[in-house]
């Protein structure tokens, strides 16, 4: 199938299977099918360049896209994760963002166990015993629940 797929397409089968890989990578998250997507394209410049030669036969093409499928994606992984550094490392990570901050207390804490409200939510959290009404500081976090001590 592949075999006849090339012969048919000529050098521009890796031309287009190339160029459905990059529109691929619109539709699905990741940037990850971009690097394989530029392996075919690179393998179909060479196609143009090598399609009469002898060696150039569909086996090769496929080892060769192969090939330069996994460097390409090996060195697109470290392109992005040297310039993956964000402003906001909190991001995605609300609870963790909230240490060091002061809250009331909503609810008192009895047990090791109450409530306060930051923002529009209210978190649960755990410390020494205090009345409500107390002003805490969140010092850690833990999932959802945040440990405080009276501020």
């Amino acid at each position: 199938m592949i075999a006849s797929l090339v012969a048919e397409l000529g050098p521009w089968s890796w031309w287009i299977a190339g160029l459905v890989l990059l529109a691929a990578e619109l539709i699905a998250p990741g940037f990850f099918l971009v690097w394989i997507g530029l392996a075919a394209l690179v393998v179909g410049i060479l196609s143009l360049l090598f399609w009469d030669s002898s060696f150039w036969f569909w086996q090769v093409q496929a080892i060769l896209f192969a090939l330069l499928a996994v460097v390409a994606t090996f060195i697109g992984r470290k392109l992005t994760l040297r310039h993956g550094e964000t402003d906001q490392p909190f991001l995605n990570q609300r609870a963790e963002s909230l240490v060091g901050r002061t809250a009331t207390l909503a609810e008192p804490i009895r047990e090791g166990r109450g409530r306060i409200r930051l923002d529009d939510t209210v978190w649960r959290v755990s410390g020494p015993d205090l009345p409500i009404g107390t002003k805490v500081k969140v010092v850690a976090s833990s999932g959802r629940d945040l440990t405080v001590e009276a501020a």
